[in-house]
This record gives structure tokens, sequence and C-alpha cells, in this order.
């Protein structure tokens, strides 16, 4: 799916849906990760409804951003807080090196390859140290339906020679039930 075609129907259907997606897991393995990293600010892109920062105190920088209004409406009703905003991966609204920890979370899936080399390219942009995505892996990245498909990630960080990738495992069950590939990379 390009970031161009939207289908708001879709993802507002989405959004209803995704505080039933909530999985307290995979909020603590995120919060406990930045936090361990030493990382005092974090960035959600495609941050839906906001259930993956939910573990991050009020006094931590938290930002998220997506496309869809009334996600970003129930987010920040659930998080005051925090900041989220209405942007498109494919060209954030933040000056480089503006936040610690960048993240995506299932959504790098739903990108055509022009839009997620765009992508990397601004996560890499934004991120002053770190840069997690966990999405659906396959090192075809075939098709998985009409709407998205498998990615290698860590490939695309091969074509940077200032990062430096930490992990690049499937995560487990427990965490994440989807099976979704965990790659961190660092900034050098």
């Amino acid at each position: 799916m390009r970031m161009g075609s939207y289908n708001k129907s879709y993802w507002d259907a989405y959004a209803d849906k995704n505080e039933a997606r909530y999985n307290e897991e995979f909020a603590k393995f995120v919060h406990n990760l930045v936090i361990s990293l030493r990382c005092s600010s974090v960035l959600e892109i495609g941050c839906g409804t906001g259930i993956d920062l939910r573990y991050f105190p009020d006094t931590f920088n938290v930002v998220g951003v997506d496309l869809n209004d009334s996600a970003l409406s129930i987010a920040s009703d659930k998080m005051p807080s925090a900041r989220f905003e209405k942007a498109s991966i494919t060209d954030l609204p933040f000056e480089d090196s503006f936040v610690d920890f960048v993240f995506t979370h299932q959504l790098l899936n739903y990108l055509d390859d022009a839009d997620l080399d765009a992508s990397i390219s601004q996560m890499h942009r934004v991120s002053a140290k770190y840069i997690m995505s966990c999405e659906k892996y396959s090192s075809a990245e075939e098709q998985i339906d009409d709407y998205h498909q498998y990615r290698d990630i860590a490939k695309r960080w091969d074509e940077y020679d200032n990062v430096r990738i930490i992990s690049n495992v499937d995560m487990h069950k427990d965490i994440e039930p989807d099976m979704v590939r965990f790659t961190l990379v660092a900034k050098l």
C-alpha cells in the first residue's frame, strides 16, 4: 500500500479495533528496552491509539505520529502528557536527531518499496541514537495479502554506513504473538 493511497476507511476500522490489540508484554518490552539503552525520548511512527507507548511515565518525552485522526484522538485522550501528531513516515515534521529512540511496530509491512526506502531514511534522520522495527519477516519479502507484505528490514540498513545492526532476531511469541522480526540498529 502506498502512503499516497491512504485508505481512510480501512485505517478508521483498524483504529476502532486497536485498543483490543493492546499487548502489555510488548509495551513493557519497548519501555524496558528504551530505558536500558539510556534514552530519554521515544517516537513511535504509526502509533495508532498509542498502545505501545502506555508504559512510559508522564515525565518521559513521548511522541507518536500517525495518519489517522481518530487514532490520534484516542491516543491523546489516553496519554495527555505525550505529544501526538498527524504525519506521514515518508515526511516526518521533525529536525535531524530529534529523538533518542525511534520505532515502528508492524507498520513497514504496509509500505511499497519506494515508501519503505523513504521511511527508513526518515527514521534514520530523526533518530539520535537507536531505531527499532518489529515487522513481519521474510527474506523474500513476498505479499501477505492485498494490504501488506513481509519485509527484511536489516537488509535495508545494510545500505547505511553509519549504523550498526545490534539485533535482528524473531521476537519470542510471549512478547509478540505475531512472531515479528525484532531489528534494532544504533546510529554511529
